[in-house]
């Protein structure tokens, strides 16, 4: 097989593991996704080992591969480090910035603005996804260093794992539009001090819808 369609079904995998289509801990087997994927099993053991060390996916001696486990303690601690990293690039953004960036951020929010959030099945729609992912790597992108960009983005995909819940469960409560507009406005004003506290507050509310949702749906196994 090519290294291109190689490179394509790792990057199916992981589009899949991110939208949620596969559960935590479920068991990838190899032959049955070489099957699904009509690619060599040698290309699915690639994409999975690929997979395992960006940490979407375990494998396990003898026991072959699996989704990587999600819980409410590896949220939080996610969290975390995603409030440290995105306020550290979002200050030094700001401070660097010039009209590219300014240009590149009004750009990235207006495509996520106009993009409907939400798909038939009440999950966020794949577009929105890609639309909402620009746009909060936009804000970033002028923080002159590529290390922080790639911490933070490794961060921001393993929260995609989880950001499908907070739209399942949130019921409505929470206007996200508003708060990547204020988000926007407040970079674009060169407010690092309001910029920083909007998207504290914006990844905190997201780690606490999440993080009701895992914890009601480990009480409901446990009355099982």
């Amino acid at each position: 097989m090519s290294g291109s369609a190689t490179q394509a079904v790792y990057e199916l995998l992981r589009a899949n593991l991110l939208a949620g289509l596969y559960r935590p801990e479920e068991k990838l087997k190899i032959s049955e996704l070489g099957a699904a994927f009509a690619v060599s099993t040698g290309a699915i053991r690639e994409a999975l080992a690929r997979l395992t060390a960006e940490g979407l996916v375990t494998a396990l001696p003898q026991r072959g591969f699996r989704v990587a486990p999600v819980s409410a303690a590896d949220l939080r601690d996610l969290t975390d480090m995603r409030i440290e990293i995105e306020t550290k690039c979002l200050r030094r953004a700001i401070e660097n910035g010039d009209i590219g960036w300014e240009t590149a951020v009004v750009a990235a929010h207006h495509r996520m603005a106009a993009t409907p959030i939400a798909a038939a099945d009440g999950s966020f729609s794949p577009a929105w996804t890609i639309a909402h992912g620009e746009f909060h790597a936009a804000l970033a992108q002028a923080c002159g260093s590529v290390w922080m960009m790639r911490v933070r983005d490794l961060l921001f995909v393993h929260n995609e794992r989880y950001l499908d819940l907070a739209r399942k469960t949130d019921r409505g409560n929470r206007d996200v539009a508003r708060e990547h507009r204020e988000l926007m406005e407040a970079a674009l004003a060169r407010d690092a001090e309001r910029a920083v506290t909007i998207m504290t507050a914006h990844l905190a509310k997201t780690r606490d819808t999440i993080e009701a949702a895992l914890l009601a749906a480990a009480a409901m196994t446990e009355a099982r």
